[in-house]
């Protein structure tokens, strides 16, 4: 069971909330977010129902939910939520209604590359862009991103294109370097089960981007989600990249249906990443066609002015003509669907 509390709950009236079902032989767990506190209940949950909780002052609503993921379960939020990124005039909404375009180089090398990179995008009609200032590879050999400096020269480039910012955050020593100059942080696909990283960004105040680990269940992708949501952020976007199998013609095979199976059984909006899911230029676009299709609330593409010279995942990287048919992909079928 969960307890919301209005936005001018006060302490006391939490604490009220606390003895009543302490008394009666309950657990509690208080959540307290950037707009509003959230108490989880542990124990006999139909003992709970006759302790009148919604009657207490400051209690805004009171949800019995048999999901494991209580927070970000429907049974929670009956309605899809939309999340909001960036402020002002480069705030862009992410949910049902609307589709939206988040696009940028995999990882920032330069000022004149992001910046090249990001009108690019907003060319293709990205309204967010996504770039990587510290990148999470496999080798250790790899490129690892510019760190601060990247993360400095993103900020600076999503201010000249008019554009709310998005980076991954792989270290919880970053999260407030990240929130400083960032929109929105990225919880990338090596980080889902990492609780300490997803409770530093919950409570950061910055929408939270949450990719799914190629070996995750969608009900474990759903409980990383909870970690952040229990931490009182429920400001979050589910990113599908792909799942492994013995398939080994795309890096991950993309989990398509797990967005509609994961907007039944959850509020949080939930996009698509057809690049890092196939890894292949060529299967982008009509991957990306295809999540349009089963509904995704957007998708995530990587681009890249020379992707031939790109210091992190290039071959996946688009330009040109791939781009170009993304646009015309997003433009048209989004409203054959009938959303914006």
């Amino acid at each position: 069971m969960v307890v919301v509390m209005s936005p001018d709950a006060t302490p006391e009236d939490v604490a009220r909330v606390v003895a009543r079902v302490c008394e009666a032989g309950g657990e509690t767990f208080v959540s307290t977010g950037v707009s509003r506190t959230i108490i989880g209940l542990v124990g006999d949950v139909d003992s709970f129902w006759q302790l009148n909780l919604r009657a207490l002052p400051g209690v805004a609503a009171v949800h019995r939910i048999s999901d494991p993921y209580k927070l970000v379960s429907r049974q929670h939020r009956p309605e899809r939520s939309t999340v909001w990124v960036g402020a002002g005039e480069r705030r862009v909404a992410i949910g049902p209604g609307a589709f939206t375009l988040v696009a940028g180089p995999c990882a920032v090398e330069s000022a004149e590359q992001a910046l090249e990179a990001a009108r690019i995008a907003r060319s293709a009609g990205a309204t967010v862009l996504r770039a990587g200032a510290w990148k999470q590879r496999t080798s250790p050999y790899a490129f690892p991103g510019l760190g601060l400096p990247g993360l400095e020269i993103l900020a600076r480039v999503g201010e000249a294109t008019g554009m709310p910012v998005a980076t991954e955050v792989v270290d919880a020593r970053d999260v407030a370097a990240a929130a400083e100059h960032a929109d929105m942080l990225q919880v990338g696909s090596a980080s889902m089960g990492n609780v300490g990283l997803l409770q530093a960004v919950a409570g950061a105040g910055r929408p939270v981007l949450l990719e799914r680990s190629p070996t995750a269940t969608v009900e474990e992708w759903l409980m990383a989600a909870e970690h952040i949501a229990q931490h009182g952020n429920l400001d979050i976007v589910l990113c599908e990249r792909g799942i492994r199998t013995f398939e080994q013609a795309t890096r991950t095979t993309p989990d398509l249906a797990a967005v509609p199976l994961v907007q039944a059984a959850s509020h949080l909006p939930v996009v698509v990443d057809p690049a890092h899911a196939a890894g292949r230029r060529d299967l982008v676009v009509p991957l990306a066609r295809a999540a349009i299709a089963v509904g995704a609330d957007g998708v995530a593409v990587d681009v890249h002015p020379h992707p031939e010279d790109a210091l992190c995942h290039g071959p996946q990287a688009l330009h040109g003509p791939e781009l170009r048919e993304l646009a015309r992909a997003v433009r048209r079928l989004p409203a054959v669907l009938g959303r914006g």
